[in-house]
């Protein structure tokens, strides 16, 4: 009998890579796709970091690690987060895991049980509330919206708390609004979070160097939180090291020696060469990561230029990441050829399918408004990406 279990029957398929897949499947059929669906930088690994890994690989660095990654890379993160964050950890509260995903995951599972409340607010990445699933928790989202920049205020977060609420996930800059918490935002949601003694923080941190305000604010900052804030982080956007599968997190001593048994029992420690060309990433000086951050800033105002020209699609000014997330409900009940336009997931597979671009609908981040446009890939393409869109929408009547 063909039987998954329920907690598996109970997830959704990720509509990135699913977009992603279908965008292939017209390729592979020779249509010419332009993908704005993933959320990966377009650059190649820097040169310093591979050389690490070809190094490590000659000195044989081929056997298993420690749970919690190598000492020396467990030292350049808290190295990093001093640098660059001014935050105080010590090497036994860091665990590094096969990518920032896997840290949350850790996470979750170390210390939501059944029943407990996750406070998600929306729009979210896609696997927070899956992840939430797994966990047993329950998700209470909260909505935001264009007009406040797809951010939560401190009142909305206390009207949610109850004393089932177990965490708070928060990500800044955003996947997928690249939105920005200030450091007085982050403050004053600091202060609500201190009233409630049994509530955490995920702060989820993994754009941080994709950032176009000039400073990235950690909630970690705040002293009357601090030991309650798990920082999620990696190697993967600010370094363009997506495929090398390297994230951490940075918590309580409690919350790491938890995640580290976990991970003891289903991973054990991750890859030997990845983490030796992540200890390189992370004591360098920060200059590719400059020069990425001023390519995305350039394609960020060709994009929204763009596409703010286009009647039907509103959006705002992202501070960092490499996502515009434009409402489109303008949109709904328009037809072409017979295809109504009902909701994003419709617009999206009509952008696919006669634009030959694609999105992802924002139904996947709880904003079903809404689409998310990546633009990391190419100038040239992003502009004829916006060329298509206009036109494609330009038949909807």
């Amino acid at each position: 009998m063909e039987r998954v279990s329920a907690r598996i029957a109970a997830l959704e398929e990720s509509q990135t890579i699913a977009m992603s897949q279908k965008s292939r499947e017209l390729a592979a059929q020779g249509i010419d796709v332009i993908n704005l669906s993933l959320g990966e930088p377009d650059f190649f690994t820097p040169d310093f970091v591979k050389e690490a890994a070809k190094k490590a690989i000659d000195e044989n660095y081929s056997f298993y690690t420690p749970i919690a990654g190598y000492k020396d890379l467990l030292d350049s993160i808290c190295g990093k987060l001093k640098r660059e964050n001014n935050l105080d950890f010590t090497s036994d509260q860091i665990v590094v895991s096969g990518g920032a995903k896997h840290s949350l995951s850790n996470v979750l599972l170390c210390v939501v049980d059944k029943g407990d409340e996750v406070i998600v607010p929306s729009p979210y990445w896609v696997s927070y509330v899956e992840l939430v699933k797994l966990s047993e928790g329950k998700s209470v989202v909260i909505e935001t919206g264009l007009d406040n920049d797809f951010k939560i205020t401190p009142k909305q977060l206390e009207d949610v708390i109850t004393p089932k609420s177990r965490v708070l996930m928060l990500c800044s800059p955003s996947n997928p609004t690249g939105s920005i918490y200030t450091h007085d935002e982050l403050k004053a949601i600091a202060d609500i979070v201190a009233k409630y003694p049994n509530l955490l923080v995920i702060s989820d941190e993994i754009y941080e160097h994709i950032n176009f305000t000039g400073k990235h604010e950690s909630i970690a900052q705040f002293e009357n939180i601090r030991d309650r804030v798990i920082i999620i982080n990696g190697v993967s956007k600010g370094y363009a090291m997506t495929g090398w599968r390297i994230g951490f997190s940075a918590s309580a001593k409690w919350i790491a020696k938890a995640c580290m048994k976990l991970q003891g029992q289903q991973t054990s420690g991750v890859c030997s060469i990845a983490q030796k060309a992540a200890t390189a990433a992370f004591n360098s000086d920060g200059k590719t990561v400059k020069v990425m951050c001023e390519a995305f800033v350039r394609r960020r105002n060709l994009v929204v230029d763009a596409v703010s020209k286009i009647k039907g699609f509103r959006t705002n000014m992202p501070g960092g990441a490499f996502y515009i997330f434009p409402e489109i409900s303008y949109f709904f009940g328009k037809q072409y050829n017979g295809t109504v336009i009902k909701n994003s997931d419709d617009l999206s597979m009509f952008l696919l399918n006669v634009g030959h671009v694609a999105v992802v609908p924002g139904s996947a981040f709880g904003a079903p408004n809404y689409i998310r446009n990546s633009y990391a890939t190419s100038d040239d393409k992003l502009v004829e990406a916006a060329k298509r869109i206009e036109k494609a929408v330009a038949l909807l009547q």
